[in-house]
């Protein structure tokens, strides 16, 4: 399972990134896991479906019907933005595409528990000045999957 993350109102570039990032991974048989509502979580969704894949949802509310339809397991939380915790511990790797300030505490949470973080057109995190390169940044969907998969592949054999 790879968690892909972003903003719920994406530009249309960042919404096609997401979208074929989901195409890409469903090519390697990878389940997506997202906060399954809108923007680039739906489009990774139907990128997904689009190319054979299984798709979670992890929802903030009660309602299963709030899920966007490319969600095919969709698990109500009622947890809220709390829910995020749960969206990128459930991943082997986080691909972050575009993103807003909720994206951003995704990233925070993935790598305070050592989950490789894949960026995608999202954040850059600095330290004391520098660049952090926790984030591992690439310019194209087929690089960012490449990269998660080899990123949760480590951690399946470590």
């Amino acid at each position: 399972m790879i968690s892909v993350i972003g903003a719920g109102s994406p530009t249309a570039d960042v919404a096609a990134l997401a979208e074929q990032v989901g195409l890409e991974l469903a090519g390697y048989g990878a389940t997506v896991v997202c906060g399954g509502l809108g923007g680039v979580m739906e489009a990774v969704c139907r990128g997904a479906k689009q190319g054979g894949g299984t798709t979670i949802g992890i929802l903030p509310w009660n309602d299963p019907a709030d899920a966007n339809p490319w969600v095919d397991i969709p698990i109500c939380t009622g947890l809220g933005y709390a829910r995020n915790v749960i969206v990128v511990k459930s991943g082997r790797a986080v691909i972050a595409v575009g993103g807003a300030f909720g994206t951003l505490s995704e990233i925070g949470h993935a790598l305070g528990e050592d989950i490789p973080v894949i960026g995608l057109s999202t954040w850059q995190l600095s330290r004391n000045g520098d660049i952090d390169p926790s984030i591992q940044v690439v310019s194209t969907p087929t690089e960012a999957v490449r990269q998660a998969m080899e990123a949760a592949q480590c951690r399946d054999t470590a």
